[in-house]
């Protein structure tokens, strides 16, 4: 592990929050010396961002921790467009009313995660529209488009992947790539934000930045990506067989958030305990390091700190004795019905082997009617399969719960 001087870069850095920077030597004298704005953006696509965002969150949170300013830019602007990184098509446009109630929405969530305010070391929130919104195309062309070269963003992962398989990308999404670099240079004028950071799909983007602040300009600014964030199974994080896991609580219940960490794979416990909680280093260490039955009270205290953070604490408490009432009681008192399954099951057969439906058309309504759950997860479709390799909680409505197990 590289050794870092300032507490920002020793934070990210112990909290597995790293994957490339640049000029790593350069920021961390600069941190050392004095507050650095930094800055991560977010399309305003949904009403709510899922948990997928959640390790950009955090990383703003590490940023005003470790005695800096977050600024949060919603793109207002760019989620006209559409950023077509990693995409296999574009995104559908949103009108202009779609996305003011979305950028409403989600500025609730990050409350909970930052102080925002007029001091030094508060958060702000902004809104990349305020500029963009009145860029002159011709000007914009002239002072900003030079600086670009058509060959270099052909070169991008993210614009080969979908010109490799022969999918179509338009003319507008090939400009994102632009406005979010102008983006860079706007907030280093308006706010001396001397760092962007993202998930390392947006290297190339905040490299643009980064090299288009310091030939308009004249201004050295910085970049940090963070890795990808995926399961020990390989799976995307926030992905689940039913959908998305929302971060607001009128997308996702607290019970059905608390539930997704809770369900965290056993070797991903640590690792989430470091990227996901406020938790001491060396008191993760010791949860951790429990094996067997031991690490799902390593579960439930991510479950319990992660749901406090986003949902607050007497959310996560609630969760967690539904919980203990529904799962640890039933299972006391054997009052659970439980299903053996070699193998895997279709959620359909499920519902009705364990006597929560009559047929399997009655099935096919209850999870229509988004009354089906898999570990507290909404079931989205009727063809769902359910992989039974460890214990899977099943329900029909709010009162029905059984167990999936592992055929012996």
């Amino acid at each position: 592990m590289t050794e870092y001087t300032s507490d920002l870069l020793r934070l990210l850095s112990s909290r597995g929050y790293i994957h490339q920077v640049t000029d790593a030597g350069a920021l961390d004298a600069l941190a050392a010396k004095e507050i650095v704005p930094g800055y991560i953006g977010f399309d305003p696509t949904a009403p709510s961002l899922h948990v997928g965002s959640l390790v950009q969150i955090m990383l703003l949170r590490r940023l005003q921790q470790a005695g800096h300013k977050p600024i949060v830019l919603m793109g207002g602007g760019t989620g006209k467009v559409g950023d077509p990184s990693f995409k296999d098509e574009a995104r559908k446009l949103l009108t202009i009313d779609t996305i003011a109630s979305n950028i409403a929405s989600i500025k609730t969530v990050f409350e909970n995660f930052l102080t925002f305010g007029d001091g030094p070391t508060d958060a702000v929130m902004v809104d990349n529209a305020d500029w963009l919104d009145k860029l002159e195309y011709i000007p914009f062309l002239r002072d900003i488009g030079q600086h670009f070269s058509i060959n270099r963003m052909l070169s991008f992962d993210s614009v080969k992947l979908r010109l490799d398989r022969e999918q179509s990308l338009s003319f507008l999404e090939f400009n994102y790539m632009i406005l979010q670099a102008y983006d860079f240079l706007e907030l280093s004028r308006r706010s001396g934000c001397r760092l962007q950071m993202g998930g390392s799909d947006q290297w190339g983007n905040i490299v643009n930045g980064i090299e288009l602040s310091r030939r308009v300009d004249g201004t050295d600014v910085f970049g940090v990506t963070t890795p990808l964030i995926t399961t020990a199974d390989g799976g995307k994080m926030g992905k689940t067989m039913s959908g998305a896991v929302w971060l607001n609580p009128d997308q996702l219940p607290h019970y059905d958030y608390w539930q997704f960490w809770r369900n965290t794979d056993d070797r991903d416990v640590g690792r989430f305990l470091r990227l996901f909680t406020d938790l001491p280093l060396d008191e993760i260490a010791r949860l951790e390091a429990l094996e067997g039955a031991e690490i799902n009270e390593a579960k439930k205290i991510l479950a319990n700190e992660a749901t406090a953070m986003c949902r607050g604490r007497a959310a996560a408490e609630n969760a967690a004795e539904t919980a203990r009432k529904t799962f640890e009681e039933g299972h006391a008192g054997d009052a659970l019905p439980t299903l053996a399954v070699a193998g895997e099951i279709a959620i359909v057969d499920a519902l009705v082997s364990l006597g929560f439906c009559a047929s399997k058309g009655e099935a096919r309504r209850l999870i229509k009617g988004g009354g089906a759950r898999i570990d507290g997860v909404k079931v989205e479709e009727e063809a769902t399969m359910v992989a039974v390799t460890r214990e899977v909680r099943l329900s029909a409505g709010k009162k029905h719960h059984g167990v999936l197990k592992p055929a012996t």
